[in-house]
């Protein structure tokens, strides 16, 4: 098996993009570099190489296509750079202009170990502003056979074919060339449909004003209508500037990420690694039924393709790491432009859903149990911000605190002071004599004087405070809005039936525990409330997240959620890739492991606490991926069978049996489980 820390065990490749400095008209010259690029690419570990459009020759040489000693030394040097090839592991890709009868096309050539093994030609040809490929050009669509001769090479010959890695499970590839991928339809549509996970472009592409920003917006769109990884490769140093100007940008998209941007403008030729993750590309399209149909609309155009398969011999007998960056928080983008557009998404998702649902219902009350904890929090200010869009009184909304036997001063004073800066109306129940009642009612031994701190004890309170807040809605004409979040509801973290599982409209059930504490710290940060509500935030966000269920220790420690159910950010993690992409434990530790094995970098949003940037082993990453499994596959789907409505936030999905999430309750947790012991037996923890 494997070394643990190697990248290809785990579904990613790593792959390389290069646009080599050019000597026009020199194809002997220019492919003794694409074989120094190549052998860069062997000894960095990738298994694939690309390069851009005409690299032997440049594509810049116009007429001199048409000259017979250069197509003849184009052939000879091609079929030098295959044999040269030999012993190196990467498939590689470049482009050349190739006779085939009495036609010349434009092709991307694929090759790898010594081997030609195919041919692509180009099936859009530009013929328009400064391009002129119908004067020297053939497209793909003169194509008379299906093989070719390159010097003393055979190949298959023609754009429906794709080469699969045989021993690198996901590894499908297809080129397309250039102008093939600014066409309405590209070809590489529907080889991504007959099963290509990497597409890959061998441009030209000159520089103009605007044409990066273009480059961006065509491969993010089409990696994520194709559900791939996008290789791009622009022409660079050496082509001719009579015209024209050249960047020799490279880029890579991955479903519509941008893994990494080379820039532009060199003078010498220019690299780019980076490495995708093949296992993202299969599960997304496992399991969009859109992507089904449309292999099913285009089954006749798939059927005519053929799967050459080739041998990578990745290396699996070492450590190899991946270079990749993996965000810590999945529900939360590390960019600060992208976080500020997607804080606000989120809060107006939050409260169109509360406000619909009042205006549906015709209730012009809410009541909200505020505990100074951060779940309360978010639901209490976007009620606030409803109620403000629908013109309101927010005196209107019933803050209630409903103190037990184990709420502090703290948090309590944090809901009053939250409450005061909102201007809503608090009211306070005291539910301890009521528990006191119970509990003896139940013949509990708290009610002799024990300290018998069980689920009884703490779930009695839960279910007093949510039945208070219903019966207090029933009285005030009111409506009670939620406030557990999506990180308790994937661990069963509230209690079922009148608990805080409970309510009549939920607006943070699709709203991750580390996002709302992003949400707050924006909203703090921007004063969305004022300077004083802000200041209330910060200290929420700073306060140990508890249910205060269960009085203090000895010790004055207090009840600790995550000390029971694990680190919410390894939890969330967890959560986001299990429901967004079903991965394994075992790949999700890998995961885990590269986004929080360390906490060295920079890498923090402003809002986490110094205390709080900590790294996690792997013994930690395991434990608490074998606590998810019990309690999300084994113990809490029942909870989630029953979840009230709330608005869904991310497209990495919602827990509600009506929308993303639907298992039976009875199921087992034996496979993750079992996974997880394997593990834990191979790393020795």
């Amino acid at each position: 098996m494997a070394h643990f820390n190697n990248l290809y065990r785990h579904g990613f490749a790593r792959v390389a993009a290069f646009a080599p400095a050019v000597k026009l008209a020199d194809p002997e010259g220019n492919g003794i570099e694409l074989l120094r690029l190549l052998r860069q690419a062997h000894d960095a570990e990738a298994v694939l190489a690309v390069f851009p459009e005409l690299s032997l020759t440049g594509y810049s040489v116009d007429d001199l296509h048409h000259q017979s000693g250069l197509l003849e030394a184009v052939a000879e040097a091609c079929q030098t750079l295959v044999e040269s090839s030999a012993g190196l592991r990467p498939v590689f890709i470049f482009g050349a202009a190739l006779k085939s009868g009495d036609q010349l096309f434009n092709c991307a050539l694929v090759a790898q170990n010594g081997r030609l093994l195919g041919v692509i030609p180009k099936t859009y040809l530009p013929n328009y502003r400064e391009f002129y490929e119908k004067r020297w050009f053939a497209d793909s669509r003169s194509v008379l056979t299906d093989t070719i001769e390159v010097g003393g090479l055979s190949a298959p010959f023609g754009t429906q074919l794709v080469f699969e890695a045989s021993d690198l499970p996901g590894f499908v590839l297809y080129p397309e060339i250039c102008e093939d991928f600014w066409a309405p339809i590209p070809p590489s549509s529907f080889a991504a449909l007959a099963g290509a996970t990497v597409l890959a472009n061998l441009s030209a592409s000159n520089a103009t004003i605007g044409k990066s920003r273009e480059r961006d917006a065509l491969i993010d769109a089409h990696s994520r209508r194709t559900m791939s990884a996008y290789v791009f490769t622009a022409a660079g140093a050496g082509e001719s500037t009579t015209d024209l100007a050249w960047d020799g940008q490279l880029l890579v998209y991955e479903n519509g990420d941008k893994l990494a941007d080379s820039g532009r403008f060199f003078t010498a030729s220019n690299s780019l690694f980076t490495d995708i993750d093949l296992e993202r590309v299969k599960a997304d399209r496992l399991r969009l039924s859109t992507w089904r149909d449309s292999v099913a609309d285009h089954a006749e155009i798939l059927k005519g393709f053929r799967r050459i398969r080739f041998d990578l011999n990745p290396p699996l007998d070492r450590d190899v790491l991946n270079s990749r960056k993996i965000d810590r928080f999945p529900f939360v983008p590390d960019d600060e432009a992208r976080l500020d557009e997607d804080c606000y998404e989120a809060y107006n998702i939050q409260v169109q859903g509360l406000l619909q649902r009042l205006r549906a219902t015709g209730l012009k009350r809410a009541v909200i149990g505020v505990s100074g904890g951060l779940d309360s929090t978010q639901a209490l200010i976007i009620a606030a911000r409803a109620f403000d869009t629908l013109g309101l009184d927010r005196t209107d909304i019933l803050a209630t605190t409903l103190p037990g036997f184990a709420t502090s001063k703290g948090t309590r004073d944090n809901a009053l002071s939250l409450i005061k800066g909102l201007g809503v109306t608090h009211r306070e129940i005291d539910i301890r004599p009521a528990s006191e009642r119970m509990l003896a009612d139940l013949g509990h031994p708290y009610a002799e004087g024990g300290k018998a701190y069980d689920v009884t004890f703490e779930n009695v309170q839960a279910g007093l405070r949510t039945d208070y807040l219903f019966r207090m809605a029933n009285h005030e004409r009111g409506l009670v809005v939620g406030t557990g979040d999506l990180s308790e509801l994937a661990l069963g973290w509230c209690t079922y039936g009148v608990g805080d599982q409970m309510s009549h409209y939920n607006v943070n059930a699709g709203v991750a525990k580390t996002l709302i504490q992003h949400l707050i710290a924006w909203a703090a940060r921007r004063e969305e409330y004022g300077p004083d509500v802000s200041k209330t935030l910060m200290a929420i966000l700073g306060t140990e997240i508890s249910p205060e269920l269960v009085p203090a220790g000895e010790s004055g420690s207090i009840q600790s959620t995550q000390e029971v159910i694990g680190p919410y950010p390894l939890q969330d993690f967890t959560l986001h890739y299990v429901v967004r992409y079903g991965f394994s434990p075992e790949r999700i530790a890998y995961l885990q492991q590269l986004a929080w094995g360390h906490a060295d970098d920079d890498g923090w949003p402003d809002h986490v606490f110094e205390a709080d940037r900590r790294a996690y082993s792997m013994a930690d990453i395991l434990r608490w991926l074998e606590v998810f499994a019990k309690r999300f596959y084994g113990q809490s789907q029942f909870k989630r069978s029953a979840m009230p409505n709330g608005p869904k936030l991310t497209s990495a999905g919602a827990l509600s049996p009506r929308g993303d999430w639907r298992m039976p309750s009875d199921s087992s947790p034996k496979v993750w489980l079992d996974a997880i012991a394997k593990l834990r037996h191979e790393l020795s923890l």
